[in-house]
């Protein structure tokens, strides 16, 4: 279960809002756009298949339902969304991406906030000070559909637009009792190819490496994996020094494209 902490750099609390690792996750307000989150609600229902659904949601261990939308079709489906209904205030897009993830009723209108989090005409808007709507997702979804696409996306692109304020956060998070904080930063740099920080991902990845969770060894062994199509030799050499501390799982991950040239 994710861990909440109960202090906030942010001075007093509003009324109903709580806080997530140093971060403060505002209350729902009148800002939320009703007519998108309805749309979409409607939409991603239409497009559903009972079917599939069924089987996604056995295969994901999931306690909501799903429709039985496909991911790509959610993500047009966002996309034709935010042209129907074109937000103009970064306030109402946070809540109204807030609002969509915690009334959700199937999982994929959770799939849909995190696409309308990240959706192009809005990711301007996706900096520092909103680290607490992509924080709360990450640390309530608790599962790894919903948070490998937070650490790629929302904050690798925070991380590449705002390291100084965002590199802190993934150092302390590679500690953190709750290890989709943890996932979060080994993942952080996934797209990153030859621009990835050495130094950050070997720093973040060593808190775990010695772990069992098996989410966080998988997640180790992905992270060196896609690094090494950047930097084979790079990765050659760490999995060679930490042979014996990372775990059979990470290094065969962490070796998988190399053993295929």
């Amino acid at each position: 279960m994710a861990r909440f902490s109960r202090s906030c750099l942010f001075g007093a609390l509003e009324p109903g809002s709580i806080v997530l690792g140093r971060h403060r996750c505002l209350p729902q307000s009148r800002r939320v756009n009703v007519l998108l989150r309805a749309d979409l609600v409607a939409r991603l229902a239409a497009a559903g298949d009972p079917e599939r659904a069924e089987g996604q949601q056995r295969y994901m261990k999931s306690e909501l339902p799903f429709h039985g939308v496909r991911v790509p079709e959610v993500r047009r489906l966002v996309g034709a969304v935010v042209r129907d209904h074109p937000l103009t205030d970064p306030d109402a897009w946070e809540e109204t991406v807030l609002e969509t993830w915690r009334a959700a009723t199937h999982r994929e209108q959770r799939y849909g906030a995190i696409e309308l989090a990240y959706a192009l005409p809005y990711r301007g808007w996706l900096r520092p000070d909103r680290l607490a709507m992509v924080e709360e997702m990450i640390v309530t979804g608790a599962w790894w559909d919903y948070v490998d696409q937070l650490a790629g996306k929302h904050m690798g692109h925070l991380l590449a637009t705002h390291p100084d304020d965002i590199r802190p956060v993934l150092l302390r998070w590679a500690g953190d009792d709750d290890i989709w904080r943890r996932r979060t930063a080994i993942l952080a740099q996934l797209r990153f190819k030859d621009r990835t920080d050495p130094g950050l991902l070997f720093t973040v990845i060593e808190p775990s490496i010695a772990c069992k969770e098996f989410f966080l060894r998988k997640a180790i062994g992905w992270a060196l994996r896609e690094y090494s199509k950047t930097r084979p030799e790079a990765v050659t050499r760490y999995v060679e020094a930490n042979h014996q501390r990372l775990s059979p799982l990470s290094r065969r991950e962490a070796m998988k494209a190399l053993a295929r040239r």
